[in-house]
């Protein structure tokens, strides 16, 4: 079943850097990346169904970061329907932490259910997005750091808990679940995870892409 927006439908999407996308830069707040996507794709389809569409993700937060700015960046617009994409920067990148703090998943799970609750309350439609880690091969940089196969492989069995945590609040709560590190796994297989992803964290074009259009399934 799918979310229906209705004239006059006010959409936020917030999260990290992924949703982000160097919004503050964009004239229009959306940044240039999967959000702008969903919005211009949605005008083409329903001229007569116009959306207020916003974004309030900011690059680096973990879901400890998006807690003490909820109210004043995600309640207090009274949004219809949330979208959140976070859990990146609460898996392996604690690595390059100087302060080298480990999240656990249980911290992940509980910051990021407290997130839902007053909008669950306040009967907002939600979609949540899986974080999601692509296969790719060789040195990539990440941050200030240099980071091979080795360490990846230990982001991955960080994160795996983690997406499994989202899919658990999505079915407590009802909400929507874009499944996104499967899409990406998927897509990888025929492709190359470079394609889509080229650190296996930050979506290229296509991946910004293939975001917009599995989220535009979710709605109608």
């Amino acid at each position: 079943m799918t979310i229906t927006l209705r004239p006059g439908t006010t959409v936020m999407f917030t999260g990290d850097s992924i949703t982000d996308s160097q919004r503050l830069e964009s004239e229009d707040g959306l940044g240039f990346g999967y959000p702008l996507r969903v919005a211009g794709e949605w005008a083409f389809r329903h001229p007569d169904r116009p959306v207020t569409w916003l974004n309030s993700a900011i690059a680096g937060h973990k879901v400890r970061d998006l807690e003490p700015r909820w109210q004043a960046d995600v309640l207090d617009a009274r949004p219809d329907v949330v979208s959140i994409l976070v859990g990146a920067n609460d898996m392996g990148w604690h690595t390059l932490d100087p302060e080298g703090y480990v999240i656990p998943v249980e911290e992940f799970k509980a910051g990021y259910d407290r997130l839902l609750a007053p909008l669950a309350e306040a009967g907002t439609e939600l979609i949540l997005i899986e974080p999601f880690l692509l296969p790719i091969h060789g040195v990539v940089e990440a941050g200030a750091a240099l980071v091979g196969e080795a360490e990846r492989k230990e982001w991955r069995a960080d994160l795996n808990p983690k997406i499994q945590a989202v899919r658990e609040l999505a079915d407590k709560y009802g909400a929507h679940l874009l499944p996104a590190d499967g899409m990406f796994a998927e897509l990888a297989t025929t492709t190359g995870p470079e394609y889509w992803a080229e650190d296996g964290v930050h979506p290229t074009p296509a991946g910004h892409a293939a975001l917009a259009a599995a989220w535009l399934r979710l709605v109608s």
